[in-house]
């Protein structure tokens, strides 16, 4: 009896899931809403994440929105569309994500094509595009990088790096930098410094050692201590530019010592430009400011074009060596495959084809300027502006004032974000497909925002700051 109710409870379940899986479906369908459906999908956005999901989502987006009727439907350039038909510039760009810009077409028939035939390789067969996207990465990649590893995403692939560097040199140490972040799994975790993301994991990978971003004399302290206790480093990892630590650029001449080190000492430099890279900075790379060549590079964001999720660690021949005899000896299950390498090999054309590095420099020259202009006006609550390129931070005087002037964008159609949870710099990295057009209305809405919340708060000047890069 027990037996025949648990499997009559079982059917229904099914039943039930069936019956949404259907509705959800019809929805994936739709390209239009009627006034009902659009509620409907509020409603179970919102259902699903407060009791499925993670209801603290809901709280982070009501510190930016103020209300729950934001849901995304549609995208193209640098715009998105919620359920209700209300366009938002975007100037946050997935924090680095739609660089070729949301949807490109050539993207979309890439993966499109590829979906035709094939979705997923067989794991045994050889699966050509992986071939492909790698020969790619080789070709403009700086240095001799030449072997890729692709996973799903930034922190996989900072952890595939990571043991690269502890395979070859046969050491375990690691120096990362204060204000970094390379993601959250155990590894790349135990790279990244903020307390709140490591503390409740604690213990994290034995062998991290910080140190502070932008100081190469600080750094050579901490390797020559290391080694002269028998604590040897296999790498440094950084970031060329900071960017969940703020938009920090580091001094012209600090990537070039820190490769005199490194080499001095027989330390691996990874290069993290899961952020910085394929344009984002008015260069390919963002280690190509600083003319250095890294043995390791880590990619992931754009890589994908905004449409599939993909990410990589490329090196060079000889540290790939350790690599070869056995190439089991890192693997994962959907990494390199079909889709997200056709999109990738789409992504990379688009970048080339349309100068969208040449596109971030001209765009950056254009509107940091202006914008730091503007924020010069209100000093009581603007700090500081940097940038180089479309990857660029206000900083703000306050946490408070950063969330304001965030809300305050928002609600008037342009979205921004802090740093993960902290608001006091606020940072602007649109697609770099971007129109000049688009530009000036952000900084139009800017001047309101600014202006409205600025009268919040203390008059007292605070004498603002204007750091930046002009790219040639």
């Amino acid at each position: 009896m027990l037996e025949e109710v648990l499997i009559t409870n079982k059917h229904s379940v099914y039943s039930s899931a069936i019956e949404k899986s259907r509705k959800y479906l019809e929805f994936i369908a739709k390209s239009e809403l009627t006034d009902k459906e659009k509620d409907w999908v509020v409603s179970e956005s919102v259902k699903g994440f407060m009791e499925n999901v993670n209801p603290g989502f809901l709280k982070y987006r009501k510190s930016v929105s103020t209300n729950y009727m934001a849901v995304e439907w549609m995208d193209s350039g640098a715009t998105f569309t919620d359920v209700y038909g209300k366009v938002f510039i975007d100037c946050l760009g997935g924090y680095g994500v739609f660089n070729v810009g949301h949807r490109h077409p050539k993207v979309i028939e890439a993966v499109l094509s590829q979906l035709k035939r094939q979705a997923l390789h067989s794991q045994e067969l050889l699966d050509p595009l992986r071939a492909m996207l790698a020969m790619l990465l080789a070709s403009i990649t700086p240095g001799n990088l030449q072997y890729c590893f692709f996973t799903n995403s930034g922190t996989e692939a900072v952890e595939g790096a990571l043991k690269l560097a502890r395979l070859h040199t046969k050491h375990i140490g690691i120096i990362s930098t204060i204000g970094a972040f390379h993601g959250k799994s155990m590894g790349s975790l135990s790279a990244t410094s903020k307390s709140v993301f490591r503390k409740p994991f604690l213990p994290l990978v034995p062998g991290f050692r910080h140190v502070p971003y932008g100081d190469a004399k600080v750094l050579e302290v901490e390797i020559a201590s290391a080694k002269f206790t028998g604590e040897d480093v296999a790498a440094v990892i950084l970031e060329p530019i900071q960017g969940e630590g703020g938009v920090i650029i580091p001094p012209d001449d600090y990537f070039p010592q820190v490769r005199e080190i490194c080499d001095r000492y027989g330390v691996l430099l990874i290069v993290d430009e899961v952020q910085t890279g394929l344009g984002r900075t008015g260069k390919l790379f963002g280690i190509e400011h600083y003319g250095v060549k890294p043995d390791i590079m880590c990619l992931a964001k754009p890589l994908g074009g905004g449409v599939m999720p993909i990410g990589a660690f490329i090196s060079t021949k000889e540290i790939w060596q350790e690599m070869i005899p056995n190439p089991f000896l890192h693997t994962t299950t959907f990494g390199g495959n079909p889709l997200a390498c056709a999109a990738a090999i789409a992504s990379i054309n688009v970048t080339l084809e349309e100068k969208l590095p040449e596109q971030a420099a001209e765009k950056g020259n254009y509107f940091i300027p202006k914008l730091l202009d503007l924020m010069s006006k209100y000093d009581n609550i603007c700090k500081e502006g940097r940038g180089r390129g479309l990857m660029i931070g206000m900083e703000f005087t306050s946490n408070e004032a950063g969330y304001d002037v965030a809300k305050g964008l928002f609600e008037n159609g342009v979205l921004v974000a802090g740093t993960l949870i902290n608001a006091k710099t606020i940072r602007i990295e649109p697609p770099l497909v971007i129109t000049k057009a688009e530009l000036d209305m952000v900084l139009e809405v800017l001047n309101k925002v600014l202006a409205d919340v600025s009268r919040k708060y203390s008059v007292k000047p605070n004498h603002f700051k204007k750091a930046v890069d002009i790219i040639a």
